[in-house]
């Protein structure tokens, strides 16, 4: 029969022995920098700053929202729109959608220009709405339900401190979440007009 001379169609195959695998395996892995764990512990501890604002051009209209998520010396700017929209409905995207960017759950500190979205809160106005099935008291349908029990539920994932800033003043991180708002907005009114 004829055979294939030497090493024609031969794989070559490594000839490593097993102890030598076994003595690489057993060598010390570099150290990774922190576990989820670990991460999300020291999240929970120090906190994330999140700092939003809503827009709308007519009420209802074009509208943005902004936020800025804030970890140690990292920072993330997030915005979006609607084309037909309110104000109120942009401030509470804006706190929704940067607590749904966070991966873990965590504390966070919200800063909000909205007084509406933070004594809903603050005030437990949210609290006596859910109890009178979604009726102010004045027994008139609360707005934007969908977006209050969407915030309810993230809620119950992140440990949220609501907190009122000035809109509008000398807050830098307030301003820049407005001109996001804005931006967005302007995007969603040209394209109206186009």
């Amino acid at each position: 029969s004829l055979r294939p001379a030497a090493g024609a169609g031969d794989i070559p195959r490594a000839s490593v022995d097993c102890r030598e695998r076994r003595a690489r395996r057993s060598l010390p892995r570099a150290p990774v920098s922190r576990s989820r764990a670990q991460m999300n512990a020291r999240m929970k501890e120090n906190g994330i700053l999140v700092f939003s604002d809503g827009a709308a051009k007519g009420n209802p209209g074009p509208g943005g929202w902004g936020a800025i998520l804030i970890y140690g010396d990292a920072k993330k700017e997030i915005s979006g729109g609607e084309s037909n929209t309110t104000n109120n409905r942009m401030e509470l995207s804006a706190i929704i959608n940067a607590l749904k960017a966070l991966k873990y759950p965590c504390a966070v500190k919200l800063y909000s220009d909205s007084a509406y979205i933070v004594d809903a809160v603050n005030k437990s106005w949210l609290n006596a709405w859910q109890n009178n099935g979604w009726l102010t008291s004045e027994k008139k349908e609360v707005k934007n339900i969908d977006l209050w029990q969407e915030l309810l539920e993230l809620m119950k994932v992140h440990d949220v401190e609501f907190l009122k800033v000035k809109g509008h003043s000398d807050n830098e991180l307030n301003n820049r979440c407005d001109a996001l708002a804005r931006a967005e907005a302007e995007k969603f009114k040209v394209n109206l007009v186009s």
